[in-house]
């Protein structure tokens, strides 16, 4: 017979097991709830920006002002990654990439307050909009010469290649069309010549 002692051992010690499986159970529904509810929220945030730039007005530019923004910031920083990647001198790009992403965030939290500010008064200040176009303007065009000359760099690249290849074309069907071998020559004058004769003797 199993001593009690030692049957209320292994019991805690089943329950101790269980109590940790609950817990780990626990805390990965809270984790996985936590980047549900992240992603829920940002794809909330976005539909509702997308309906909040269909509004005519100044409220409905500064949120379509913030998606475009967003838009070229993210285009700009993905072919900036897939140049590293592709293992490409970048200098400084990166950091100035790091940069104008620090003030596009900047940029987008001013956008948004001013279309709040839009939607809820009448009398809101014009000039501070003007000068949110020029920041988004500059920015936007930063990042379009950005990937325009990521553009250039791997197109100069790819001709490279390609007058490569063409080269290697040129020098193979050239090599293909060499001159004939002298002693194929000799060959082919002496199988003609023994015909000739073989021709004479006949008409003898």
């Amino acid at each position: 017979m199993v001593p009690i002692g030692t049957f209320l051992t292994i019991v805690l010690v089943i329950l101790l097991f269980f109590l940790l499986a609950g817990a780990a159970g626990i805390y990965l529904l809270v984790k996985v709830g936590k980047k549900a509810t992240k992603k829920a929220r940002k794809v909330t945030d976005r539909v509702a920006s997308h309906v909040a730039a269909m509004n005519p007005g100044e409220a409905g530019e500064t949120e379509r002002m913030r998606l475009d923004l967003r838009r070229e910031v993210s285009l700009t920083r993905q072919a900036v990654d897939q140049a590293l990647r592709d293992g490409w001198g970048l200098g400084d790009l990166p950091q100035l990439m790091a940069e104008i992403g620090a003030h596009a965030e900047q940029l987008d939290g001013h956008l948004t307050l001013y279309a709040q500010h839009s939607r809820i008064s009448a009398y809101v200040d014009h000039a501070s909009l003007h000068r949110l176009r020029e920041h988004h303007s500059k920015l936007t065009t930063s990042c379009a010469r950005i990937r325009a000359d990521l553009l250039n760099d791997q197109m100069t690249h790819s001709a490279t290649g390609i007058a490569d290849i063409q080269n290697r074309t040129d020098l193979e069907i050239e090599a293909r069309r060499r001159a004939p071998d002298p002693l194929d020559e000799i060959d082919e004058l002496y199988k003609r010549t023994t015909v000739h004769r073989s021709h004479r003797d006949d008409l003898r």
